[in-house]
């Protein structure tokens, strides 16, 4: 309290005892961490109160006190980090006797060798001294007396804290931006091999930021694992203090075995994850935490400019825009909706996250945390719409990573891919990778994501991107571990053994065509004859060369450039040539089904649309499917319709209109055997699914077919009126549009393809742009992989004949222009 005669207290050990002290302390190995950064603060603050004791006695002077801040005011005491000092008093000394009280505190410290950060001030000056400098403000957060006036402290302490509190709003901000200056300068530390422990992104700074931010009651970061990834920092500190001999934060390479074994862990290796885990807690916490700042922040500061507007009026609630099935939006995150029950629905976790990357938001960690806490494990093999969502989520581009990362955060991604663990936070000691495994791998999705167009399956692009390095965690040549790891998760994830097979390829050889075309001589017959054999196909030779360039561009600025570009591609051109042998012709088309024969009698007869809505049939329980192409996702949709112009848009505007996702479908015209009615008819076979609700009743979809058919029904006005009401939101641009034709793929047509990201309406748009060139579809072939759509149209003029080379190229780039 204040007058509190300093005199009376203890002394402590005098400097020649304090110094042998301090260095048994610090030999000591039966204590280490937590309990000996205690211990030196217990023992810094007994000797600092007798220096304090004896000055003040010999000064004659009373309201005083030796106050500890930052660092040293938490207690946290690395064997060789500075002293902040602050000598308070309230005015009553004369400066002479001040400076002398000062001289017999800070000389004696300077004596030992020890780093010193001091400075003298009345309560007022410290605090107009906070006010001005943010990181003076900061350090007094933590300010702890240690000998003195304790009154005086007291009485600090609290007016700081409210003044901290009232200026939060204009201080965060600052002090945000002071967070990423830093981080910019320093770079993030769970992916530098020589990081700052105290300066990078995710180091101690970021948490003592952190724990500034709780303080000022506006917002607080998540718990969990944060006070333990702080320590393991402190520990690492420690140990590297010790190690070194000097007061250092940066973890040299040439440190970082003896740190290893000084800490017990095997090698330097095992320090860096462990290290790099505790910097993504951190990381992912200040996150979370500076996102919740800014909402408040923005909140409070729309609330007067609504009360002026509303006179009073109470606001309603936030609105609440649905992304998916079980996922909504709500103050710029993704959260689970009020009716999502996340114990029945074991695929939400993943229809969350690709609800979320693809509407470019973050997933909120209470919902993430939620969905840990309260869902099933997936079914293995997953169901196809797991396997859709997670492809979805991958193909999403950069917002994949916060997404991820927020997964990760609650370990739901190592349940999700159990080999992911041996992955997670993985440093790589190669100065071309700039990544750790883990991230390095999702980086390669993103920029696969961006190469979806130049491949007919996307899908197992992305997965193969995401697996490619997967058997970094295993010894060995890690291309040889990860084959049989990728063709293990691609069945887990629900891949027939076919396309797990790709996978298992594109994981095995995805250094093939980098290390050839820049290491062997692509004239001899020999090395391309090589390459062919080991690609195998000409799908999988364009799924590797894909892979190639993302793997490289996800490595680091190193790893790619023009001419090893070039040099991939003339190889890849090569190879192809090789592969090319005949070309396949079209299939023959299938017999309709006997449902679809009926359904097609039924539309001759009525002279309009008949529908036939049903679920997919399953396999028995405990009878595996037979292995063939991926499963679509939802319920099946038969229409049948005689033939005539406009149905295709008209039936894929019907199911836009409906909110209904197009997972697959199949357009053919069917010829019924003799005498069972003239012409032919169209069948669609749809395969879809309900983006969040339930499914349509068929009478209505029917009804609105026969309106759209007959020209009662605006789709274009209609679609474009939901749009504007419910307008879809998008994380990074998608790839542009890429129409092709297919060369020598049939006899009787022209074939071609589009791929596009997927979007409501897009079939549509397709199927109106293919009318309004005046040709027939004489088939179509539609697949929706993840986030992107691979479809394929068989055209021909009006008179029924394959479209002329030039007339084909013109149809390609009218198609690109109306779905750019």
């Amino acid at each position: 309290m204040s007058g509190v005669d300093v005199s009376t207290q203890e002394e402590g050990p005098e400097p020649s005892g304090y110094a042998a002290a301090r260095l048994y302390l610090l030999n000591e190995k039966e204590r280490s961490g937590p309990p000996r950064r205690t211990a030196l603060a217990t023992l810094t603050d007994q000797w600092l109160a007798a220096l304090f004791t004896t000055a003040c006695r010999s000064a004659g002077i009373r309201g005083a006190a030796l106050v500890a801040v930052g660092g040293y005011g938490r207690g946290e005491l690395s064997p060789r980090s500075d002293l902040d000092l602050l000598l308070l008093h309230d005015g009553s000394a004369a400066p002479g006797a001040l400076n002398a009280l000062a001289d017999r505190i800070w000389y004696p410290v300077w004596d030992l060798g020890l780093s010193l950060d001091h400075s003298v001030r009345t309560p007022g000056e410290a605090r107009r001294t906070a006010g001005d400098d943010l990181k003076v403000q900061l350090g007094l957060l933590d300010a702890r007396p240690v000998a003195g006036d304790l009154g005086l402290v007291a009485a600090l302490r609290t007016a700081v804290l409210a003044d901290w509190r009232n200026q939060a709003p204009r201080r965060l901000p600052q002090l945000h931006e002071l967070c990423r200056e830093r981080a910019d300068r320093q770079g993030e530390l769970r992916f530098l091999l020589e990081p700052d422990l105290k300066e990078a992104r995710g180091g101690l700074r970021d948490a003592t930021a952190l724990s500034a931010v709780a303080a000022s009651w506006l917002a607080d970061a998540p718990r969990e694992g944060l006070a333990e990834a702080r320590r393991i920092l402190l520990d690492t500190r420690d140990a590297l203090h010790l190690a070194t001999g000097r007061a250092t934060d940066r973890l040299a390479l040439q440190e970082q075995d003896q740190v290893a074994t000084d800490l017990g862990l095997l090698d330097a290796d095992a320090l860096l994850r462990r290290v790099y885990e505790a910097a993504r807690t951190i990381s992912y916490a200040a996150d979370v935490t500076w996102r919740e700042v800014n909402r408040v922040i923005r909140a409070r500061s729309v609330r007067p400019r609504l009360r002026a507007v509303l006179g009073g009026v109470r606001r309603q609630e936030t609105g609440r825009t649905p992304l998916a099935e079980g996922v909504v939006e709500q103050d710029g995150e993704a959260v689970l909706a009020r009716t999502a029950r996340p114990e029945r629905d074991p695929v939400l976790p993943l229809r969350a996250a690709a609800a979320a990357a693809q509407a470019g938001l973050t997933l909120s960690p209470h919902a993430v945390r939620r969905l840990a806490a309260a869902t099933r494990p997936l079914p293995v093999p997953w169901p196809a719409e797991a396997r859709e969502e997670f492809v979805t989520l991958l193909g999403a581009g950069e917002p994949t990573i916060a997404v991820w990362e927020a997964l990760e955060a609650e370990g739901l991604v190592s349940r999700l891919l159990p080999d992911w663990e041996r992955v997670r936070c993985r440093p790589q000691r190669n100065a071309v990778h700039t990544w750790t495994v883990d991230r390095h791998l999702v980086e390669a999705a993103v920029q696969a994501s961006a190469l979806t167009r130049r491949v007919g399956r996307p899908d197992l692009l992305l997965v193969a991107a995401l697996l490619h390095d997967i058997g970094k965690g295993w010894p060995g040549d890690h291309s040889v571990a990860g084959e049989t790891i990728a063709r293990d998760t691609a069945a887990r994830i629900g891949f027939d053994s076919a396309d797990a097979a790709v996978v298992a390829t594109l994981v095995r050889h995805h250094l093939l065509l980098i290390d050839t075309a820049t290491r062997r001589d692509l004239d001899d017959p020999a090395t391309v004859h090589s390459v062919a054999t080991r690609v195998g196909t000409a799908g999988t030779l364009e799924l590797l060369h894909a892979l190639t360039e993302a793997d490289a561009l996800a490595t680091g600025p190193a790893a790619w450039s023009a001419w090893r570009g070039s040099l991939v591609a003339d190889l890849v051109a090569r190879v192809a040539a090789v592969l090319a042998g005949d070309p396949a012709g079209e299939p023959e088309p299938a017999a309709p089904s006997a449902e679809q024969e009926r359904l097609a009698v039924e539309a001759l007869r009525t002279g309009g649309p008949v529908l036939s809505l049903r679920a997919h049939p399953e396999a028995p329980p405990g009878e595996p499917a037979p292995d063939a192409a991926p499963e679509p996702v939802g319920v099946e949709l038969l229409i049948a319709v005689p033939d005539r112009p406009g149905v295709l848009p008209a039936a894929a505007g019907v199911l836009a209109l409906h909110r209904l996702t197009v997972r697959a479908a199949d357009l053919r015209a069917v010829e019924l055997p003799g005498g069972m009615g003239p012409g032919a008819v169209l069948v669609l076979n749809w395969r879809v699914a309900a983006a969040f609700g339930s499914l349509p009743q068929a009478a209505r979809l029917r009804a609105d077919l026969v309106r759209a058919l007959d020209g009662s029904l605006d789709l274009v006005a209609k679609l474009a009126e939901r749009e504007a009401a419910y307008p879809r939101r998008r994380g990074v641009p998608a790839p542009p549009p890429r129409v092709t034709v297919a060369p020598a793929a049939s006899r009787h047509a022209t074939v071609i393809e589009v791929r596009a990201q997927d979007a409501p309406g897009l079939l549509h748009r397709i199927g109106h742009a293919l009318e309004d060139a005046g040709v027939r579809v004489r088939s179509a072939h539609v697949s929706t992989l993840g986030a992107n759509a691979v479809d394929a149209f068989y055209v021909t003029s009006p008179d029924g004949e394959p479209l002329p080379g030039a007339g084909a190229a013109k149809l390609a780039r009218s198609l690109e222009r109306a779905l750019g």
